[in-house]
């Protein structure tokens, strides 16, 4: 039995993922996001909540391609790590990435341990094929220059692995 529940955001969890994640851009583990940003991606988000309504959790799914996705903005409240809300919001993105028919999910982390424990391996050099490679060079979306390892974003990658599940 888990003390907690994993649901849609909501436009009113905003402030509260920022509260969340804050300790976690502050140490330089995961970057910042605008707020204004967070309201324009919020259907994708997930949210962990307490029995008490209280936001402990919250994790992005970004589609980057027809079969590839990013797990963006994966944090968990301090008091709450250790006791599977990150498993359980890696579970539910997961579920919306198959929903959505990718079959490959992407991230940028400094956390190997974790992710590799849920199926997620280094990709090392891997890209894509040179078609789609030319399509998603055109993005100007960050997590898409990580994936391609863009020199314009090695600031952010400092540090990080970059890691690839296959659903």
């Amino acid at each position: 039995m888990t003390d907690f529940t994993v649901r849609r955001a909501r436009t009113s969890d905003v402030p509260r993922i920022i509260e969340v994640v804050e300790p976690f851009v502050s140490r330089r583990i995961l970057l910042g996001k605008e707020r204004v940003d967070l309201y324009g991606a919020i259907q994708e988000f997930r949210i962990a909540e307490d029995a008490e309504g209280r936001v402990i959790g919250a994790g992005a799914l970004h589609v980057i391609w027809e079969d590839l996705g990013e797990v963006r903005t994966l944090a968990v409240a301090e008091e709450w790590l250790g006791r599977g809300v990150g498993r359980a919001l890696l579970d539910a993105l997961e579920r919306d990435a198959r929903e959505l028919g990718l079959s490959r999910l992407f991230c940028l982390t400094f956390e190997v341990g974790f992710f590799g424990r849920n199926g997620f391996e280094d990709m090392g050099e891997e890209t894509v094929d040179p078609e789609v490679y030319a399509e998603l060079v055109r993005s100007h979306d960050e997590g898409v220059a990580e994936f391609l390892d863009l020199a314009r974003v090695k600031q952010n990658t400092l540090g990080n692995t970059r890691m690839l599940k296959r659903l």
